[in-house]
C-alpha cells in the first residue's frame, strides 16, 4: 500500500518514502481538476439552460451566447485548492483551541510531492489509506479530523478514479459535520474536500443526500473567505436538475451568495455570480434573487471586469415581472444603456436583450427611456456595428422606442 504521508507508519500499515520512477507512472483516468473543468460546466450550463424570454415570445437568444462568454469568465470559476491552503493550514492559528502537535506536519509542507505520488499510483493503492483518513474523521481530536479532511481534499484534487473512490468510501457523511465546526480552517479543508468530491458526478447524489446542502449554505455564511467561495462551487456542483435547483434555493442559498457579491472577494464575486446564474434558471429561484437584492447588488457593482457577467444574470432574472420591475426600480436602465456602449460584445448582447424585455410591451419603461435619453445614441450605433445578434437586437427595440413617436406625429397631423 502507499500513504501519501511522511511522518510515522499508522498499524498495519506500509509506506513508500520517495515517489516512483516517472517512467514507471500507471496508467489510470486522471479526470480533470475544477481549474480544468470549470469552463465544461459553464458551457454544459449555457448550452443547456433556456435563457430568459419575454412574455409568449420564443427564445432567439441562441445559448451559444453563453457558450462565446469570455475566456475570463469561464477560465476563473471554481478553482479547487486555491492560495496554497495546506500552506495555510500548517500555519493556522488556533482560535484559542489548543490542539495536541499536528501528526502529519510533514504531509501539509509537502503538497507538490504527494500531488507526484498520488498521479503515479494506481487507486487501488490508496484504498487503506482512504479508511484511515474515514476512521480519522470520526475522532475526537479536531486536529486529526482536519487533517484527514486536507488528505481527503488532496486525493481528489485532480485525479476522477480517487474521487469515486472516496465516495464509495463512506467519507462524504464524515466530512459534513466539519463545515459546521467551530474551526475555520477545518471547515475550510471540508469545505474543499467536498468541492473536489462533487467534481465526480455519481458523488453528487451522495453530497445532497447526505444533508450537505444546508452545512455548505452555513459555510457560506460563516467561513473563510476560501470557505465561502468553495461552499458556493460545490453548490453549483450539485446543482444539476431543476429540482436540486429549488431545493438549494428552499434551503436558503441565495441570500448568502448575494452578500458574497456584495462583500466578497474578486474570486468570491465570481464564484456567486456562477452559482446565481445556475441557480436562477429556474423561475422561483429568480423570484428569490431579486427579494434578496440581488438586481440593486448587480447595478451597484463597479468593477468593470465582472460587467460581462452581471449583465448576464441581469438577463436572467429579467425573466420575471417582479424582476423586471426591480431593474428600472434599482436605475438599472442606466447600466445596461453603459453596457451597451463600452461593454464587451457578448456584454452588449445581453445588455440590449435585457434592455428589450423591459420595453417589450410596456409603454411605461418606453416612456421612461425615451424622457432621459430618447433614442440612445449607443443603441443607434449597435444597430450599425455590433454582432448580428446584437444589431437584431438593437433594431427591434428602436422600433419599439419610434413607435410612441410616429403615434404622437401622426396624432399632430390635420
Amino acid at each position: 500500500m502507499v500513504s501519501i504521508e511522511g511522518s510515522p507508519s499508522y498499524p498495519g500499515s506500509s509506506y513508500i518514502d520517495t515517489p516512483p520512477p516517472s517512467s514507471a507512472r500507471i496508467s489510470r483516468s486522471m479526470g480533470r481538476s475544477m481549474r480544468t473543468v470549470r469552463s465544461k460546466i459553464f458551457q454544459t450550463e449555457f448550452a443547456n439552460d433556456s435563457c430568459a424570454t419575454p412574455r409568449n415570445s420564443s427564445c432567439s437568444f441562441d445559448l451559444e451566447d453563453f457558450l462565446g462568454m469570455s475566456g475570463s469568465y469561464s477560465d476563473l470559476y471554481c478553482s479547487s485548492d486555491i492560495s496554497a491552503e495546506l500552506r495555510q493550514l500548517a500555519t493556522a492559528p488556533d482560535h484559542g483551541i489548543h490542539f495536541e502537535p499536528e501528526p502529519s506536519s510533514e504531509f501539509l509542507q509537502r503538497e507538490r510531492l504527494y500531488s507526484e505520488i498520488i498521479a503515479s499510483v494506481a487507486t487501488e493503492f490508496f484504498q487503506p489509506t482512504v479508511k484511515i483518513c474515514v476512521d480519522e474523521l470520526q475522532s475526537t481530536s479536531p486536529v486529526v479530523k482536519r487533517s484527514a479532511a486536507g488528505k481527503l481534499r488532496l486525493l481528489a484534487k485532480s485525479r476522477s478514479d480517487n474521487r469515486a473512490l472516496i465516495g464509495d468510501s463512506g467519507a462524504i457523511p464524515a466530512l459534513i459535520p466539519l463545515l459546521i465546526c467551530s474551526d475555520p480552517a477545518s471547515q475550510e479543508q471540508a469545505a474543499t474536500a467536498l468541492l473536489n468530491l462533487s467534481l465526480h458526478e455519481r458523488n453528487r447524489p451522495l453530497i445532497t443526500n447526505a444533508g450537505a446542502v444546508k452545512s455548505l449554505i452555513h459555510a457560506l455564511k460563516t467561513g473563510t473567505a476560501v470557505s465561502k467561495q468553495n461552499a458556493a462551487c460545490a453548490l453549483l456542483n450539485l446543482a444539476q436538475s431543476d429540482e436540486t435547483k429549488l431545493s438549494i434555493g428552499a434551503c436558503g442559498a441565495i441570500p448568502p451568495l448575494v452578500s458574497l457579491l456584495v462583500s466578497g472577494s474578486s474570486r468570491g464575486k465570481k464564484d456567486a455570480l456562477a452559482t446565481l446564474y445556475k441557480l436562477c434558471s429556474v423561475r422561483l429561484n429568480k423570484q428569490r434573487a431579486v427579494r434578496a437584492g440581488a438586481v440593486r447588488a448587480l447595478v451597484a457593482e463597479k468593477d468593470r471586469g465582472l460587467a460581462e457577467k452581471i449583465m448576464a444574470v441581469l438577463s436572467s432574472l429579467s425573466g420575471t415581472e417582479l424582476g423586471r420591475k426591480a431593474i428600472v426600480e434599482e436605475g438599472g436602465i442606466a447600466a445596461l444603456l453603459e453596457a451597451i456602449e463600452s461593454g464587451t460584445d457578448k456584454g452588449k448582447e445581453f445588455a440590449v436583450w435585457t434592455l428589450l424585455q423591459l420595453c417589450r410591451d410596456n409603454a411605461d419603461n418606453i416612456g421612461f427611456v425615451l424622457r432621459e435619453w430618447g433614442i440612445p445614441p449607443p443603441l443607434l450605433t449597435l444597430s450599425l456595428k455590433g454582432t448580428s445578434k446584437a444589431k437584431n437586437k438593437a433594431k427591434v427595440l428602436i422600433r419599439y422606442l419610434k413607435e410612441p413617436e410616429l403615434e404622437a406625429s401622426s396624432s399632430s397631423d390635420p
